[in-house]
């Protein structure tokens, strides 16, 4: 016996009056749960149902801590440019123009600068969505400048590393970003201007063993995958079975590499907090 009866036959839909079923109405969570996007939004991109953080790029964040998510963006024009003559699969600059075009982002990170509960601070994010957030060039040269705006300026910095390592295009060009970055940051650190750093998932490579972890302070998502090479190479390197949770954030906080984990609808307030007590200022509520 069927479940359900046709009562009028001969029912047909013209072509004009079809409708697709929208996308991105839900979100489905590693863990497997069904999440609306609205309703994913409004939590800051976490599930509510397992506190899952997902993935996110420099728009989403500069609207979370960014005041009415008003500000200016730096050095938007720089791109990257292809000196080495560089092809696998595809030649480099043909790659550059199928993630700008897909993304509409002009590299793997932006900088800007604004207000954040009524003070000044400059905020680079990567973009893992631009070629995994690879570092090359541009990556280094806009974080850099970024960290000259602080410093002229005297306004804090914040950097939210999302990477895969240095931009393998580029070489040993890349790898330089790594000193260069380094270097600005020292600088802003003689000068006495704080430097938050923002580890989130993933957090690996070259960025790990530069800026991602030279922050005055050092923070991260719940969850975040934190290290230089991936589990699988270290695991075949050493030769050894790796501990359980290996990598993420609270492993490494256990073990002393950061100072602490935020959900994300805390970040803005924990990150001024910490502006607010470093430069012995009265606390903004």
């Amino acid at each position: 016996m069927s479940w359900f009866k046709r009562k009028t036959k001969g029912i047909t839909t013209t072509t004009q009056e079809k409708k697709d079923t929208p996308k991105g109405l839900w979100y489905k969570s590693p863990t497997g749960k069904i999440v609306d996007t609205e309703e994913l939004e409004q939590n800051f991109y976490v599930s509510p149902e397992d506190g899952y953080h997902v993935r996110i790029g420099s728009r989403e964040y500069f609207e979370i801590l960014f005041d009415d998510n008003k500000f200016k963006e730096l050095d938007a024009d720089l791109s990257s440019k292809d000196p080495l003559k560089f092809v696998d699969t595809k030649k480099y600059p043909d790659r550059l123009k199928a993630a700008q075009d897909k993304t509409k982002l002009t590299d793997a990170v932006r900088t800007a600068v604004g207000k954040s509960k009524g003070k000044d601070l400059v905020i680079a994010c990567m973009d893992f969505s631009f070629i995994g957030g690879s570092m090359g060039s541009v990556v280094g040269e806009k974080i850099a400048r970024a960290a000259n705006y602080s410093l002229k300026h005297k306004i804090p910095l914040m950097i939210i590393s999302k990477s895969g390592g240095a931009r393998m295009m580029e070489a040993a060009l890349s790898l330089m970003q790594l000193a260069k970055t380094s270097v600005k940051l020292a600088q802003l650190a003689d000068a006495g201007i704080p430097y938050i750093s923002l580890c989130t998932d993933p957090t690996t490579g070259g960025t790990t063993a530069s800026f991602a972890m030279l922050g005055d302070i050092n923070i991260s998502e719940p969850g975040a995958l934190i290290g230089f090479a991936g589990p699988r190479i270290v695991r075949d390197t050493t030769g050894k079975e790796l501990p359980e949770g290996f990598q993420t954030a609270e492993f490494l906080l256990e073990h002393g590499f950061l100072d602490f984990i935020t959900h994300r609808r805390d970040l803005k307030n924990k990150v001024n907090l910490y502006i607010d007590l470093i430069t012995n200022q009265p606390l903004r509520a």
